[in-house]
């Protein structure tokens, strides 16, 4: 794919519980933010909400799937988390090419993810090293 300054992709879904039992069999992430609606309630967030690697790995999809696509690792991120997410949000993951390197299939994305209200629950870069993959081996 070739890409240019200003490219972007967009990627949408609706997180749910389910994303929280299978984010916790991979990581063991077993905080109560994420399972105890009584604990969960009495905290800042006021409710339950989703582990950030549930949000930002809406990203890793918009990455590896759309922008720059198959192939394509991230190097470096710089990731903020704004806003809390909750299960039944529907977040949107945009990634936008701001810098493509001449020596290196290496470009900077800014990464933003918002929920259904607009708001920005993430935002920041990421460093990508884009290598499009095809059969029988990297493009050249």
């Amino acid at each position: 794919m070739h890409m240019h300054i200003g490219q972007s992709a967009k990627r949408t879904r609706v997180v749910t519980l389910r994303d929280i039992e299978l984010f916790t069999e991979i990581t063991g992430d077993r905080n109560p933010l994420h399972y105890d609606e009584l604990l969960a309630s009495a905290s800042r967030f006021g409710g339950i909400i989703v582990q950030g690697g549930v949000t930002s790995g809406l990203l890793n999809a918009l990455v590896a799937e759309d922008l720059p696509g198959p192939g394509s690792v991230f190097l470096h991120v710089d990731w903020n988390f704004r806003a809390p997410v909750r299960p039944g949000d529907e977040i949107t993951a945009e990634a936008e090419v701001l810098e493509l390197r001449d020596d290196k299939p290496i470009c900077t994305l800014r990464t933003t993810i918002i929920n259904q209200d607009g708001t920005i629950v993430l935002d920041g870069t990421a460093l990508v090293y884009r290598d499009p993959l095809v059969a029988g081996g990297a493009m050249t």
